[in-house]
């Protein structure tokens, strides 16, 4: 039985309650979370300590202690990626395969900084938003057909809601973003990413009652759209759990890069609706 630590800002919260029983029933019982680190109690639920007695894990004073007994690691804190770089310099020096929750760091400079320290010790890392695996839009993600043009849509904020529409259309564009415009209002977010050579892309923000959806249109070949119906969580965890198997991450880091890139000089843009902010 491999074991899991999870290294998170509290604990009791919606990944860290899920991802136990998804990654023992998608390992097969290979894999289990073992030990656990929460930084702080949750501010308006149990404390870390009832959080481990429910989920048969146990409770660790330091990250140093979950690293050194864990043979794979977790960075959570899904809503708070301000604390992700904090969290992972252990985890990034040990070597062991680490998975870093969404959204990966909060600016591009902490995202570099966390992908270097991963290559400097010989750790196998990635992140990514679960959307990413939805059937719907992996078959979209067609390496022979190059996608000229999507319109996604979404529900959320664009602060921890974003990523889930943005890496998508990472995956199927590629990472060679080159500005973006802000183009919604505060209730409805909406952004236009220009690629360059007539290729953008759209991400609108439409309220929480808004499922996940995509069109892309194609250089060659059908427009394809799709509302995402498959169970993307339980796609998401195979392939982690297919990372933890083989050391090889799931995710390129210059995909991840561009990710967030997009999404720190998006909020940027909203400072400035309809002017082109360039991408570095």
């Amino acid at each position: 039985m491999k074991k899991i630590g999870f290294i998170d800002y509290y604990l009791d919260e919606f990944h860290a309650n899920k991802y136990p029983n998804w990654m023992e029933e998608a390992s097969g019982g290979t894999m289990k979370v073992a030990y656990a680190y929460g930084k702080i109690d949750s501010p308006n639920g149990i404390s870390n300590a009832e959080w481990c007695r429910s989920h048969g894990v146990e409770l660790l004073d330091t990250i140093e202690d979950v690293v050194e007994r864990s043979d794979y690691l977790i960075v959570l804190s899904p809503d708070h990626p301000e604390y992700h770089e904090e969290l992972s310099d252990l985890p990034l020096r040990s070597g062991k395969p680490t998975y870093i929750d969404k959204t990966f760091a909060p600016d591009r400079a902490a995202a570099e900084r966390m992908f270097q320290l991963a290559e400097q010790y010989g750790t196998p890392m990635y992140s990514t938003s679960a959307l990413r695996y939805a059937a719907e839009y992996t078959a979209m993600a067609d390496p022979q057909s190059e996608a000229e043009t999507i319109s996604s849509w979404g529900p959320g904020l664009f602060s921890n809601y974003a990523i889930h529409q943005i890496e998508p259309i990472v995956a199927c564009m590629g990472a060679g973003a080159k500005r973006v415009m802000f183009t919604g209002t505060a209730e409805s977010p909406a952004l236009l990413i220009d690629y360059g050579n007539g290729r953008q892309a759209t991400l609108h923000q439409l309220g929480w009652e808004c499922p996940f959806m995509m069109a892309v249109k194609y250089k060659e070949g059908p427009t394809v759209v799709k509302k995402v119906e498959s169970p993307f969580f339980e796609l998401f965890i195979e392939s982690m759990v297919s990372f933890f198997r083989t050391s090889i991450p799931a995710v390129a880091s210059s995909e991840t890069l561009s990710v967030i890139t997009i999404i720190e000089y998006g909020i940027k843009a909203m400072e400035k609706p309809h002017q082109w902010v360039q991408l570095p």
